[in-house]
């Protein structure tokens, strides 16, 4: 039988947008807990060797980014547990959110501000795991610039593998486009707009069945079957970019809540869904773009409107949002 524990605030994901909240919920003198199913905080930055486009750092390793974000967090009083596994988030009729984990500990708590994230969506062959953040990535803003005159892989046939084609080639010599069938799912502009690019080579009707790398540990190649011909080749290419989907981690709440067509939670621009007292930040929200700065950005706000939102619920006061983005009290 679990335990059961009172918080101002549960905080769900430990990476940026999630340390980020949970330092300015210590700042503001909540008490919060951050549950993070991994056995460290980081998130998506843990496998991340070098970040170089975090301000105030020329570059800095994503593990060592991880562990400043963690320690500032805990300067100011924000509790982390690692190895939860946090299963459901529901909002009683009182308000108050039940959070309940897999070993049977339930958290309650007038807010909830979930930063779990998303997962990319993997090929599953030989050498993707191996290769991961030596060749293999999943994010070109992040790991573009480390392919500067390189011939480079990317995978997929949607808006995201087209336009991250397109923007890599700002770096990379040349970019395959792979693709498993013969029309693209991109919309029509941004299929102009990579046909017309010199540096992009189509190559339709194709899947990687394997990611092959050297003795060095790095890719040095990718094994294509044809669909349709069923023949067997490898491309020489010296990174793989995969954009064949990316899934958020919206799974464990039980309350319907407005989302996107990718399945991304809209949030106003407090970062609070249309569930009362719900907030979202990081990968999981729906916005332009998923970077390290703009999930500690979302993980701010959402700290600051959940404590204008905790103390109007202590009042039993309705909280209104202000024309400025502030609510009154």
């Amino acid at each position: 039988m679990g335990q059961t524990y009172e918080y101002d605030v549960v905080i769900i994901g430990a990476g940026p947008a999630g340390l980020t909240a949970g330092l300015y919920a210590g700042r503001s003198m909540l008490k919060a807990v951050m549950l993070e199913r991994l056995g460290e905080p980081g998130g998506e930055i843990l496998n991340t060797e070098l970040v170089e486009d975090y301000p105030g750092f020329e570059s800095i390793f994503g593990r060592e980014l991880a562990e400043k974000f963690a320690s500032h967090a805990a300067k100011f009083g924000a509790e982390l547990r690692t190895f939860v596994v946090v299963e459901r988030v529901e909002r009683g009729e009182d308000g108050i959110f039940t959070t309940t984990t897999d070993d049977g500990d339930v958290y309650r708590s007038p807010t909830v501000i979930l930063t779990a994230g998303g997962t990319p969506i993997k090929l599953g062959v030989p050498g993707e795991e191996l290769y991961a953040g030596k060749g293999v990535s999943y994010c070109a803003i992040c790991d573009g610039a480390f392919f500067k005159g390189h011939t480079i892989a990317v995978v997929g046939g949607g808006d995201a593998a087209l336009e991250e084609a397109d923007f890599l080639t700002r770096y990379a010599e040349k970019v395959y486009l792979l693709h498993r069938r013969e029309g693209f799912r991109a919309s029509k502009l941004v299929q102009r707009r990579v046909f017309d690019n010199p540096k992009i080579e189509i190559v339709r009707n194709v899947v990687v069945e394997e990611i092959v790398g050297d003795d060095t540990g790095l890719v040095t190649s990718v094994r294509l079957r044809n669909t349709v011909t069923e023949e067997r080749s490898p491309l020489a290419v010296s990174g793989a970019f995969i954009f064949i989907g990316f899934r958020p981690n919206t799974g464990v709440l039980v309350d319907h809540v407005q989302h996107d067509a990718g399945g991304y939670i809209i949030t106003d621009a407090n970062m609070e869904s249309d569930v009362p007292g719900l907030f979202i930040a990081g990968d999981v929200r729906s916005q332009l773009t998923r970077q390290v700065t703009t999930a500690a950005g979302d993980g701010t706000t959402a700290a600051i409107a959940v404590e204008k939102y905790i103390t109007s619920f202590r009042r039993h006061e309705p909280t209104e949002i202000m024309s400025n983005g502030g609510y009154t009290v």
